[in-house]
């Protein structure tokens, strides 16, 4: 298995993690598609989502993969009067991750980053490893420490 940037910005941290492979379709890049191939509860299959603030520019929400972004919510934690989602043709050049391979870890640059609080009920969750058809199982800790995220609440 080939690891991608965000696995060797982990494994130079000590940060602990499982690189898990998955089948994925260019039809079907969701998170429900993702819990189904892994077998595991879509609560703990999470999502990256990139938007932009009005006021602060790009930031990161992490949220469950049954979840839609809260835009009012999304701006108000993240210091914005309104904010919307990063168009999916700004996503590359942003970030350097695709539509359905996007991880909160080593993006180009490193952005605020809002990681939904339900994160903290499990002992692992699963996000993009930064390529479809791979995600990380990492403690929500761990993934809280190391981006510097702050929780993203209900």
């Amino acid at each position: 298995m080939i690891k991608t940037n965000a696995a060797r910005l982990l494994d130079a941290a000590g940060i602990p993690y499982e690189l898990i492979p998955y089948d994925y379709t260019e039809e079907d890049l969701s998170a429900q598609h993702v819990a189904a191939e892994l077998g595991e509860d879509i609560d703990q299959v999470f999502k990256t989502l990139v938007l932009r603030g009005d006021r602060t520019g790009f930031f990161v929400c992490v949220i469950p993969g049954d979840f839609e972004v809260d835009l009012k919510v999304a701006a108000r934690i993240s210091g914005n009067k309104s904010c919307e989602m990063l168009h999916v043709k700004e996503l590359l050049p942003t970030t350097g991750y695709i539509r359905g391979g996007c991880s909160p870890i080593g993006m180009k640059k490193a952005f605020p980053t809002y990681i939904h609080e339900s994160a903290l009920l499990y002992d692992y969750i699963y996000i993009s490893a930064g390529q479809r058809g791979l995600q990380f199982k990492i403690a929500p800790q761990a993934l809280f420490d190391f981006v510097g995220a702050e929780l993203y609440p209900i």
